[in-house]
């Protein structure tokens, strides 16, 4: 079964939702909600954006962006040491499919990648595990969650060059863990995330 045979499985119109960034010890986690305008083949180069290169995403993002209905969503580094990383999740899948609402009706299923629902959520939802590499709206969502996030990160390391974001984009690297102990915890750090790291 192809990623869009799966879609269509499950409904003629389905949104997928996906995150990028839940793990990583700064930024924001980052969401996206996606509906399919008109399938073509030019799609099925879609997948999960784990297994696609940096170049390929980007590429990706703009052909996402053409033919699907996008709307995105964040939570900042304060709300996840506030609420928790699932919660800050949660919170960031909300808002990007109330984005997604300005542009067109969102009373369709919505299928969330891995193994939770959206919790606080209304409307209709089935989780899929694996479901970045099962769905094509889901693989969709997920490819603009991860290269909006990390176009953030690279900004934030034009902000902050000795960081080196840019390299490492937020995750607990040996380079980024260095530069912590030795540079000091910035403003977009989780200090929630720091306990281990430092003492």
């Amino acid at each position: 079964m192809t990623l869009y045979e799966f879609d269509l499985s499950k409904g003629e119109i389905v949104i997928g939702v996906d995150e990028a960034g839940r793990g990583p010890l700064a930024g924001n986690v980052v969401a996206a909600a996606a509906i399919l305008k008109k399938y073509s083949s030019d799609l099925d180069d879609i997948n999960d954006s784990k297994k696609l290169t940096e170049k390929k995403r980007e590429k990706l993002f703009d052909v996402i962006m053409e033919n699907f209905y996008i709307g995105v969503g964040e939570a900042t580094p304060e709300e996840i040491d506030e609420i928790n990383i699932l919660n800050a999740t949660f919170l960031a899948m909300r808002r990007a499919l109330e984005n997604l609402k300005k542009q067109c009706s969102t009373n369709h299923l919505v299928l969330v990648d891995g193994n939770f629902k959206i919790r606080e959520y209304e409307g209709e939802q089935e989780f899929v595990i694996k479901g970045d590499a099962k769905s094509l709206s889901i693989a969709a969502a997920s490819i603009i969650a991860k290269v909006t996030r990390d176009r953030e990160m690279i900004e934030e390391g034009k902000k902050y060059p000795e960081y080196k974001f840019e390299k490492h984009k937020g995750y607990g690297t040996k380079l980024h863990k260095e530069k912590l102990l030795e540079l000091g915890v910035l403003p977009i750090h989780r200090k929630s995330f720091l306990n281990k790291i430092i003492k």
